[in-house]
């Protein structure tokens, strides 16, 4: 059989396995319920680790079938020790088992991966130029650490629809290609048999047109299995005579998981808490914040896993020094921390580039209309009435800018929409800004562009009051100076349309 039929066959096996999972999870009860960190707006299955052990079985049972070439050794461990966590994962799903039960669990799967299936990390290869580093007695000790490490690495990530499964899936593909080029035939199967198994997953998972929300989540039963199959692939492609990779390349394949959960614990450390208490700090939280939308954001993220994943794989063909990648991953990874520990600098850049982009804000809260002269308005204000009378109920507030030069424009409108914006009405609100542009063409440069709402999570002055702002970083309160002066707001409601409610 093919590489491509073997794919499409396990394409089909997830779909169907996890079709069958949401039925009986809708059926019993079984649900992931919005409410504390968990900001989905409804029940839903999480029954994604379903379709990822049937394809595992199906290796197992049928793949020597398909394959005569494959290795039933590996495969009779890798099944057994994905059956475990899956299992694990489900029950930490519906009942929430401690971390401390979890990890117990997961360091005796990673130990049983190293004493019957002999994989061990027994060598970080060439991290320095002089010698290589072998673990000698730690090797166990180190391949346990990095195994619950990769298991809860991918478990932290699986925060928004798509986004674990998506890296998932880049992180599978670049190793298909290093162990094609390895020769190494078994573990090409498994790989293209699991990116098969998250195929069929994703198709729920994934936001698109016919798409809204997510369908089904991945589950702790899910993302513990995947995250155990990736320690096993890193540790089995990069240790023995002949590796496919080198330590250092995983990390570059695993990279956006890895920076993220090291990042978001050794900031919880630094602020005082525990490591493992549950936050919205993760990278893909501050994309949400900062006004992307969630396919945005999973496809942001996925495009810079890619484009590291390529650098990983590029130094390994390319022959770069082992120490040169790792210590490159190491700066990149410097950078990332640093960049993230201060949300408040990073979100803004964020909204801005949510701009540059010309991407829709979310949640996007009206129009930003300026900069013109006080004498022009009311035909202003005018003529954007009549265009939004008819199709949204909004709030007009007319703001005078303090600190501009004598005879500038300095005037602009807020245009707030009631209930704020989605991905739907957006694109009608982008032509009704491009009438109005072009009805003003030649006598007012206008701004227009879509803007969101400020919160305490976003911004670095999280309150400002009386002309006071306070500063998280240092918990101390200073005056400033105003910026701007409303001087006009009204209201413009649908069932009043043709009636002049704008006055200034």
């Amino acid at each position: 059989m093919s590489l491509a039929l073997f794919f499409g066959l396990c394409v089909v096996i997830s779909g169907v396995v996890i079709r069958f999972g949401m039925f009986l999870s809708t059926r019993l009860g079984v649900l992931d319920h919005p409410g504390g960190h968990k900001q989905h707006g409804a029940s839903t299955p999480f029954v994604g680790g379903f379709g990822l052990i049937a394809v595992v079985l199906a290796v197992f049972y049928y793949g020597s079938v398909c394959f005569p070439e494959l290795l039933l050794h590996p495969v009779q461990i890798i099944a057994a020790g994905a059956m475990v966590l899956f299992v694990t994962g489900f029950a930490d799903d519906l009942w929430h088992l401690g971390f401390k039960t979890r990890f117990v669990i997961q360091a005796v799967v990673a130990i049983g991966m190293v004493s019957w299936g002999g994989v061990e990390l027994v060598t970080l290869g060439w991290i320095f130029p002089w010698q290589p580093i072998d673990l000698g007695f730690f090797a166990i000790p180190f391949t346990v650490f990095a195994t619950i490490g990769l298991i809860n690495a991918l478990n932290m990530i699986d925060g928004i629809d798509g986004l674990s499964g998506s890296l998932s899936f880049i992180s599978l593909a670049l190793i298909a290609l290093v162990a094609a080029a390895a020769q190494n035939t078994t573990y090409l199967i498994v790989v293209v048999a699991i990116m098969g198994g998250l195929a069929g997953f994703l198709y729920y998972n994934l936001r698109y047109p016919s798409n809204k929300q997510a369908r089904v989540f991945l589950g702790d039963n899910g993302s513990m299995l995947l995250g155990f199959l990736f320690a096993w692939l890193f540790i089995a492609l990069s240790q023995g005579d002949r590796p496919a990779m080198t330590p250092a390349t995983a990390l570059w394949f695993f990279s956006i998981p890895l920076m993220d959960t090291v990042s978001v614990m050794l900031r919880r450390i630094l602020s005082g808490k525990s490591p493992f208490r549950a936050d919205r700090n993760h990278l893909h939280h501050l994309f949400i914040r900062a006004g992307f939308s969630v396919s945005d954001t999973v496809l942001i993220v996925s495009l810079l896993q890619l484009a590291l994943g390529i650098v990983g794989i590029s130094g390994l063909w390319l022959r770069v020094p082992e120490y040169v990648m790792f210590w490159l991953f190491i700066a990149v990874f410097a950078t990332y921390f640093y960049v993230i520990l201060q949300p408040w600098h990073f979100v803004p850049n964020l909204r801005r580039l949510n701009a540059a982009l010309g991407l829709i804000p979310v949640p996007a809260r009206g129009v930003f209309v300026g900069y013109f002269q006080k004498d022009a308005a009311k035909e202003i204000l005018d003529v954007l009435a009549e265009r939004l009378v008819g199709h949204y109920d909004c709030r007009f507030s007319l703001h005078q800018v303090d600190h501009r030069k004598p005879g500038d424009a300095n005037i602009y409108v807020l245009i707030e929409i009631d209930g704020g914006l989605d991905e739907a009405p957006v694109g009608e609100i982008r032509r009704l800004m491009a009438q109005v542009k072009i009805h003003f063409s030649g006598r007012h440069e206008l701004q227009m562009r879509l803007f969101m709402q400020r919160n305490r999570e976003n911004d670095r002055r999280v309150t400002r009051l009386n002309n006071r702002i306070i500063d998280p970083r240092r918990g101390k309160e200073r005056r400033v100076k105003s910026k701007n002066t409303p001087i006009y707001t009204t209201v413009v409601n649908r069932k009043k349309r043709g009636t002049n409610v704008v006055r200034v």
